[in-house]
This record gives structure tokens, C-alpha cells and sequence, in this order.
């Protein structure tokens, strides 16, 4: 059974990309996050042939080398990637500071780049066809204030994500991003219900984007059926844009 790495499995979205490619039965899935859950014991203890989990942090982007050498390449052959794993750094642009904005670059953008290395490597060295997926945000698309520089992490990706695509298609490897709206998750925690209702109200459902719907659009990226789909950015937002 070909491997898929998801990073950020430990709550919310990354666990509901890794509980949708569990159930499907397709893929080992190895997840990669900076701490253990319950959710992510949960999900040890029901599938425990198909799904692995290690702690990492992906603010050490210059780690990432040895941690696939030592850890994740035990599990190759892998056939797909989601960089899922994200952190914001909520604030106005002149109060700016570096140093959390550097490692939001690490998390957001450093790592993605550096695990999209080696799973692309990893697919030429078993002449695998692949998929690369990149859960972006409406927020590159649309603006949101306090959220200029987390934006624009997100922006950074997708356009690393359509040049990979021309870089890797004749070798049959795909990269695609998910660009979700809303979502009520550990990031959201601090908005209040008025903040949470105003934005609702710019979508055209009025809602929040739903993580089922957001993961089987992930699980559509990986597989076969999305063969001739390469270089987009799909928009899981409920009409936001």
C-alpha cells in the first residue's frame, strides 16, 4: 500500500483529511504533527495497520532532511503529500515584529516547500506518479484585516504550488491547493460570535466551510480520478470569493 504524508494531523482540518483517506482504504497514511491528541491516539487505536503518526515541529524547516532520512522513509513509497499544517500571526502590519513572523514562514511556507523536496524525490525514485495537496486560504484571495501577513504565506504557496506543476508534470506528478474559507477550528477559538457571524455573512451560504467537504476535496486531489487536474487552487470557501 503507497504512503501519503499529511502534516498537521493533530486536531481540526488535518485530522479529518487523515480520518477521510483512513476510511477510503487506499493509502498507509503517516501523519506529522508537533504534538500527540487524543484524536490522533483515536485514530491510532482504529486503524492501526494503515496510520502512524510523529511528533515534529515544523518551525525547524532546517530539520527536515534528517527527520525524512531517519523517520518517514521507512514508510516509502509515497504517492501524495498534504501540507496541511499551518499557525497564524494575527495582527496589523505596523505592529509587525520578525521573529513570529519568521516562524510563521517556517511553518507556513519553509516546511511545505522542504517536505514537497523530499515526497517529490521519494516519487522519481520509485517512477511513481503523484500528488502533491497545499491547504492554502480564501484569505489569499480576498482580504481580511489583521491577517495581511498570514495571507500572505498563503499566497507564497499557491505560487509555489502552480510552478512545481510545471517543474514535475512530465514525470506525472501533480500539485494542487485547497483554498478553504471559514473554519471553525483551534485558530478560530478567539473570535467571538459576532466576528464569527460577520464573516458568515460574506459567504453566499452564510456558513462556515465544513472539514468533511474540504478533506474528500483533498482526497479527490490525491487520487486517480483527478488525473488531468494540475496547478489549481479549488475554493472550498461556501462563495466567499
Amino acid at each position: 500500500m503507497n504512503s501519503v504524508l499529511v502534516t498537521g494531523d493533530s486536531r481540526g482540518l488535518g485530522n479529518e483529511i487523515v480520518s477521510v483517506l483512513l476510511e477510503s482504504g487506499e493509502y498507509f497514511v503517516v501523519g506529522v504533527s508537533r504534538t500527540r491528541t487524543a484524536e490522533v491516539e483515536r485514530l491510532e487505536k482504529e486503524y492501526p495497520n494503515t496510520y502512524v503518526h510523529y511528533n515534529y515541529d515544523l518551525a525547524d524547516s532546517d530539520g527536515i532532511k534528517s527527520f525524512y532520512l531517519k523517520t518517514l522513509k521507512q514508510h516509502s513509497p509515497y504517492i501524495g503529500l498534504v501540507n496541511n499544517a499551518g499557525i497564524a500571526y494575527d495582527d496589523i502590519l505596523t505592529n509587525a515584529r520578525i521573529k513570529p513572523l519568521d516562524n510563521m514562514f517556517h511553518v507556513n511556507v519553509y516546511s511545505p516547500m522542504m517536505f514537497s523536496k523530499y515526497i517529490i524525490r521519494d516519487m522519481m525514485l520509485h517512477n511513481n506518479k503523484g500528488s502533491l495537496v497545499h491547504i492554502t486560504s480564501v484569505c489569499a484571495h480576498t482580504g481580511y484585516k489583521g491577517l495581511s501577513m498570514y495571507s500572505a504565506t498563503k499566497g507564497a504557496l499557491e505560487s509555489f504550488s502552480r510552478t512545481v506543476a510545471r517543474e514535475w508534470g512530465g514525470v506525472g506528478i501533480r500539485s494542487n491547493c485547497v483554498a478553504p474559507g471559514f473554519i471553525e477550528t483551534g485558530m478560530s477559538e478567539t473570535l467571538s460570535h459576532e466576528q464569527k457571524d460577520r464573516i458568515f455573512k460574506r459567504t453566499s451560504l452564510k456558513m462556515g466551510s465544513e472539514p468533511r467537504s474540504i478533506a474528500e476535496t483533498v482526497r479527490f486531489l490525491l487520487s486517480d480520478k483527478a488525473e488531468s487536474v494540475t496547478g489549481a487552487v479549488f475554493s472550498v470557501d461556501c462563495g466567499t470569493i
